[in-house]
C-alpha cells in the first residue's frame, strides 16, 4: 500500500530530525517580555516536547519591525511562531507583513484554525487572520495574541506535525 508506505517513510524521517529549532514573536503594543505569558507558555511547551527555543522577540505591531523580526528569526529556527496583530483594528499589521513575505502559503492552518477557534468564540472566529507559510526554506505560523488561541494553535495543529515540517522544508 502506497500510503501506508508513504506514512511509514514520513515517520522515520521525523524521527530523524531531532530537536527542532522554534523562534517565537510575540507582536504587541502593551507586552512586555516581562508580561508576555504566550512567550513564557510557548516556551515552556516546545521545551517539553523536545525542541529548542532559537529565538524570543517582544516587538511593537509595526510592519518594519514585524519583517525584521521574521529575517532575523528566520536565520536561526525552522519554524518561527508569531502571536498577536493578526486582527482587523488599524494597528493589526502583522498578517499585510506577513502575508507580503511568505513565499508559500500554507492555507490549511488559518482555514482549521479558524475552524476550531469557531467552538470556542463562535462567530468571532472570523476575526482571525492566522495565517502559515514557508518564508526562506522556514516555516512561520501566525496566530491571534489571546492565549487561547496560541494553546489551541500550538496544542491541536503546531505541535503534532513540527518535525514533520521541519523535515519537509530541510527536504
Amino acid at each position: 500500500m502506497a500510503s501506508e508506505s508513504s506514512e511509514r517513510h514520513h515517520h522515520l524521517a521525523d524521527e530523524r530530525t531531532g530537536p527542532v529549532p522554534i523562534a517565537i514573536v510575540t507582536v504587541s503594543d502593551s507586552r512586555t517580555e516581562d508580561t508576555d505569558t504566550n512567550g513564557q507558555w510557548l516556551r515552556e511547551a516546545i521545551a517539553a516536547a523536545g525542541h529548542a527555543v532559537a529565538g524570543y522577540r517582544v516587538i511593537r505591531d509595526e510592519p518594519e519591525l514585524v519583517g525584521a523580526a521574521l529575517d532575523e528569526m528566520a536565520g536561526r529556527a525552522r519554524i518561527v511562531l508569531f502571536n498577536g496583530g493578526t486582527g482587523i483594528a488599524p494597528r493589526d499589521t502583522t498578517y499585510d507583513v506577513l502575508a507580503r513575505m511568505i513565499e508559500r502559503p500554507l492555507p490549511g492552518f488559518g482555514e482549521l484554525f479558524r475552524m476550531l477557534s469557531w467552538e470556542q468564540v463562535g462567530a468571532a472566529a472570523m476575526l482571525s487572520r492566522a495565517t502559515a507559510g514557508v518564508y526562506r526554506g522556514r516555516v512561520v505560523f501566525s496566530m491571534p495574541g489571546s492565549p487561547a488561541a496560541v494553546r489551541l494553535a500550538w496544542e491541536k495543529l503546531i505541535a503534532p506535525e513540527v518535525r514533520h515540517l521541519a523535515w519537509l522544508v530541510e527536504g
